[in-house]
């Protein structure tokens, strides 16, 4: 994948699960439709790296994780 996204509109939310500082990533869903991509950060590397998906890569692992396919965390 292309390694120049304009990123500088990512808007990175954490998850309501992160609140004790745990071990989560961040995504920017508001660019899923408008670009196709979904943006992933660690949140506690929040200037770190940046994971670019495809938007359908990203809806697929979505949609495995909420149906328990990796386990139990």
């Amino acid at each position: 994948m292309d390694r120049d996204h304009d990123l500088s509109r990512a808007e990175f939310r954490s998850s309501s699960y992160s609140a004790n500082g745990g071990q989560c990533i961040q995504p920017a869903t508001n660019l899923y439709a408008a670009r196709g991509i979904v943006p992933v950060r660690d949140s506690k590397d929040q200037g770190g790296p940046v994971l670019v998906f495809p938007a359908a890569a990203w809806a697929a692992f979505c949609a495995a994780t909420a149906a328990g396919e990796f386990g139990e965390i």
